[in-house]
């Protein structure tokens, strides 16, 4: 049975949907059977995997809509073991059309359920707000991920999706947990990225693995490609590879609880 990730934080810009493209891309190169959906009506991690909103007809809109089962919309990458229900161009409504359906919330979690079977990880690509899609997301995920830059804005960030998060675990889903917080665009010449991380430990689970500023890692969704397929030798790839062995080393393990 496949353990579901939320990969969120509603502060735009803190390495989201790198994080979910290039964490699901490094399980399956471990030969892990992945998923990754994306909710972000931008479609940027489809982008990233070489299918761009423009170019999807039938994705995430659908499955949340109930008009298709998330089998039914998969779409190949270059990697086998890594599959990609993608975000189209019409998932940029779906919180104004979800208002009024039945179990609004719950949408994605039941069509999840229908396929973790298939897979050993599927993550969830959340956009920067907490709107109808991200409360889906929590309410359909086992754990956050939660990627953060480390700068003064972000502590508030991650003060108010812990905030949501107990919410979510108080009405919605009670086994959700926070699985950790991954430092991205980090520089540690920075006197105030290296405060915030301390700031962040004392708190949660802070990943060993820690995503540096890297221009590869930054070049490689504009040619369609997570970076193990861009430059594999280059420091943010490597830095992804490690995360996906923490995560495989974790699975199972104790969770935190927000």
């Amino acid at each position: 049975m496949g353990r579901v990730y939320a990969i969120a934080n509603q502060k735009g810009g803190v390495g989201k949907t790198t994080t979910s493209v290039n964490a699901a891309a490094s399980l399956a190169v471990a030969e892990k059977r992945t998923l990754l959906i994306d909710m972000d009506p931008q479609g940027n991690a489809g982008s990233g995997l070489g299918s761009p909103a423009r170019d999807v007809e039938r994705g995430t809109y659908d499955v949340l809509l109930g008009r298709a089962r998330i089998e039914d919309v998969l779409r190949p990458t270059a990697l086998p073991h890594l599959k990609l229900c993608a975000a189209s161009p019409s998932l940029v409504g779906a919180d104004v059309e979800l208002i009024d359906m039945e179990r609004r919330e719950l949408l994605l979690r039941e069509a999840i359920e229908r396929a973790r079977k298939r897979f050993d990880y599927i993550f969830i690509d959340c956009p920067p707000s907490l709107g109808l899609l991200t409360l889906n997301a929590l309410c359909a995920a086992d754990a956050v991920l939660v990627p953060m830059q480390c700068e003064f804005y972000a502590l508030e960030g991650i003060a108010q999706l812990v905030a949501t998060i107990e919410r979510v675990r108080a009405t919605r889903n009670p086994r959700l947990t926070i699985e950790g917080v991954l430092l991205t665009m980090y520089d540690p010449r920075n006197n105030l990225a290296r405060q915030v991380g301390e700031e962040v430990r004392k708190h949660f689970r802070v990943f060993d693995s820690i995503v540096p500023r890297n221009v590869r890692l930054s070049e490689a969704p504009s040619f369609g490609k997570p970076v193990v397929l861009y430059d594999v030798g280059s420091k943010g790839c490597q830095a992804y590879l490690s995360f996906a062995k923490e995560l495989m080393a974790s699975r199972g393990g104790a969770r935190v609880q927000p």
